[in-house]
């Protein structure tokens, strides 16, 4: 397989997330007093969700960083889904080398692959442009252009998640392939419905 341009880019956006994910990760959740208000937080916030239990799991070892800031939360929930995006296109990368896959099974992957790293491409620009979006001395109309941007990338790259998965569609690409991106692909379709629903929770609070 060749060398991918937007896979490196894509790598390099992650490296510069990353930050805002070891930093929540390190932090010793009990040395806050407000601990137990933002995991509660986060619960009620992830009731919104299609996928609360999930939600749940992905943001709790991030509670001392969220508090109980809806940005921070809607941040939080993206840089998440950005690092679990970029892990399963990884491995959905490697199956293109296998030597067991067939000739109708490789282009099913390359195309999952292409599928997800556009996907990795809106959650990028979703991350900088929700960044934007919670520093203070924006104008009303450039605030809610913004959240729209966010709401309108993030619902574009659970598109190109769901999209992999059509390609494997028939009795023909039942298999071993089939199941391993097939479980992947909807844990982190599951991931990033539950970040949009997060983000749109947050923007019909600023648009009311």
């Amino acid at each position: 397989m060749q060398h991918n341009p937007k896979l490196t880019h894509l790598c390099y956006c992650f490296l510069l997330f990353l930050p805002l994910l070891s930093q929540s990760a390190i932090a010793n959740p009990s040395s806050s007093p407000n601990h137990s208000n933002s995991i509660n937080f986060i619960v009620s916030s992830c009731r919104t969700t299609r996928y609360p239990t999930l939600c749940v799991k992905c943001l709790a070892a991030f509670a001392s960083k969220i508090s109980r800031n809806e940005n921070r939360l809607a941040q939080t929930a993206l840089a998440v889904t950005l690092v679990r995006v970029r892990s399963t296109t990884a491995y959905v990368a490697k199956l293109t080398k296998a030597r067991s896959v067939k000739r109708r099974e490789y282009l099913a992957v390359k195309d999952c692959v292409e599928n997800l790293g556009d996907g990795l491409t809106m959650l990028a620009q979703s991350m900088r442009e929700m960044k934007r979006v919670g520093r203070s001395g924006r104008g009303r109309q450039e605030f809610l252009w913004r959240l729209s941007n966010v709401e309108t990338w993030v619902s574009a790259a659970l598109t190109d998640e769901t999209t992999c998965l059509d390609g494997f569609d028939g009795k023909f690409m039942d298999g071993v392939v089939k199941m391993a991106i097939r479980r992947r692909v909807v844990h982190v379709a599951r991931v990033t419905s539950n970040a949009l629903a997060l983000v749109n929770r947050f923007a019909s609070r600023h648009k009311s």
